[in-house]
């Protein structure tokens, strides 16, 4: 049990490394420019940006999930 979380955390940690977020749209712009510098910043503050939501929600659906467990009686 421990190993497969150690493992999700690796992955999890690992994951925006290889994530490009920019649209289509986006891509064909900062391309254009010829300035790969500025296009890899923009990806990074999208990746960025998009880890919050994430965040907020796994904290939301942790907090519920321990309330749950706190409730239930024990049949011990």
């Amino acid at each position: 049990m421990k190993l497969k979380i150690i493992f999700i955390s690796i992955a999890l940690i690992l994951l925006p490394a290889l994530v490009t977020a920019q649209c289509a749209m986006c891509r064909a712009v900062l391309e254009s420019e010829g300035s790969e510098a500025t296009a890899q910043g923009i990806n990074d503050g999208i990746v960025y940006l998009m880890i919050f939501p994430y965040v907020l929600i796994g904290g939301i659906a942790f907090f519920i999930y321990r309330s749950f467990k706190k409730k239930k009686p024990s049949n011990s």
